[in-house]
């Protein structure tokens, strides 16, 4: 059978520009992944965290010749316009919203002009899309909704909470969106003092829902001890943020019962000696 190909509108999504000569070297001490890699029809999907390495939000960053494009959670863009400007110092970079640009996801079809790029967190997330330009759509939002939570990919602040959420947590380093290599940047220390000391202790997983979908935020239980929390979800597929020692067990939440169901791009050596 044919995979079901869409592509489609994500009024929930905004664009922020930084432009100027300092933009790249700007960025790039921000943010947890390598803005130099960002280039025409390749992505780079990074976080920016606080001093304690807590996140505060993510976005795929697009090289449009002068300019970097910031593919963000429209509900942190007031954020993001003030606190970034806050670290340009004399650096020659000017920071704006970019809001006659729409940002549109696709998969399993024939990308349109823009400005365009495929998903790099997993080969079959699709591509994401900026344009100034109406796009015919061909799915839903809810069509996107299954795809990546079928696929177990967060969506900006809907899946990780700011100044609480730690990065491995969530998936970023399995999914691309830290680079242990290019140097340091803000949260830096935290980040990998959890992957070289494994000092993880919850992640963000998809789980598969038997009854009513839960309302995010909506607590997990396991034998009445709350050991995670609900996050965005759609009919019988969600994610939710769970304890590691809760994995492979069978979980309330709500009037729901939940079972992680680990992706295979999910680093969890942990599940090895759990029940199935």
């Amino acid at each position: 059978m044919k995979a079901f190909a869409g592509i489609t509108s994500l009024p929930r999504r905004g664009v922020v520009e930084i432009a100027g000569a300092d933009r790249v070297a700007f960025l790039q001490g921000l943010v947890s992944n390598d803005v130099e890699a960002a280039a025409v029809g390749h992505a780079v999907w990074a976080a920016l965290l606080t001093p304690q390495g807590k996140y505060l939000a993510d976005f795929f960053i697009f090289s449009a010749g002068d300019t970097l494009l910031l593919d963000c959670d429209h509900a942190a863009m007031p954020m993001l316009l003030t606190r970034l400007p806050r670290f340009r110092l004399r650096a020659q970079v000017t920071i704006a919203a970019r809001d006659e640009l729409s940002v549109y996801a696709g998969w399993n079809a024939t990308v349109p002009p823009g400005i365009a790029a495929p998903d790099p967190r997993l080969p079959g997330a699709g591509f994401r899309l900026l344009s100034d330009l109406p796009v015919a759509a061909t799915a839903t939002e809810a069509d996107y909704d299954r795809h990546r939570l079928a696929l177990g990919l967060p969506d900006g602040g809907r899946d990780l909470e700011p100044e609480k959420t730690v990065l491995l947590e969530a998936g970023f380093d399995e999914l691309h969106g830290i680079s242990w290599t290019k140097g340091c940047y803000m949260g830096q220390e935290l980040t990998a003092r959890t992957k070289y000391r494994g000092l993880l202790k919850r992640r963000l997983v998809p789980v598969a829902i038997d009854g009513a979908l839960p309302t995010p935020g909506t607590p997990v239980l396991r034998d009445g001890v709350e050991v995670g929390t609900m996050r965005s979800g759609l009919g019988q597929r969600g994610l939710a943020v769970l304890r590691i020692d809760a994995l492979g067990f069978s979980l309330g939440c709500g009037e729901a019962t939940l079972r992680a169901d680990i992706p295979a791009w999910m680093n969890l050596p942990e599940m090895a000696s759990r029940p199935s």
